[in-house]
Order: structure tokens, then sequence, then C-alpha cells
């Protein structure tokens, strides 16, 4: 039986110019993800929502949560 898992993260409050920065900075890393992760960016009216998605090794999927939240924190304190 294979492990799997989907983690949504909600970023609330952002402004529209704040939402693109992020969803542009963070897209060229949305390319060749390993294989059985996904990582899709959506915006709605009042929050920008990750959706990560993962197979398998759940340690890969945190380290990859982590990340992306690392560098989401990075954009928000450069765009400030």
């Amino acid at each position: 039986m294979s492990l799997e898992c989907k983690v949504q993260v909600f970023l609330n409050n952002l402004s529209d110019k704040k939402a693109e920065s992020i969803r542009k900075s963070l897209e060229p890393d949305n390319v060749d993800f390993p294989e059985n992760l996904s990582f899709k960016i959506e915006k709605d009216q009042t929050s920008l929502i990750f959706t990560f998605e993962g197979k398998g090794n759940i340690r890969t999927l945190i380290s990859t949560i982590d990340e992306v939240l690392e560098q989401t924190q990075v954009i928000l304190k450069v765009t400030s």
C-alpha cells in the first residue's frame, strides 16, 4: 500500500501585487518536479492557495512544502 497525501496551504489577505509576485517567483520551480509529487498555485478572491500532492515518501513532500514556504517568506520580505 502506497501513502498518498494532499496538503493545501492558504495565504490570506495578500494584495494582488504580492500574490502575483509569489506566483511568478515560484513558477520556475514548478518545472521538472520529482516523480510522484505535484505542486499547484491558485488564486481566489482572498487567498493564494498552494496545493501539494505526494505519493510514497512523505519526507519528500514535507521537504518540498518547507522549501516552498521558505521561498515564499523571502519573497514577502523582499516585496514589503
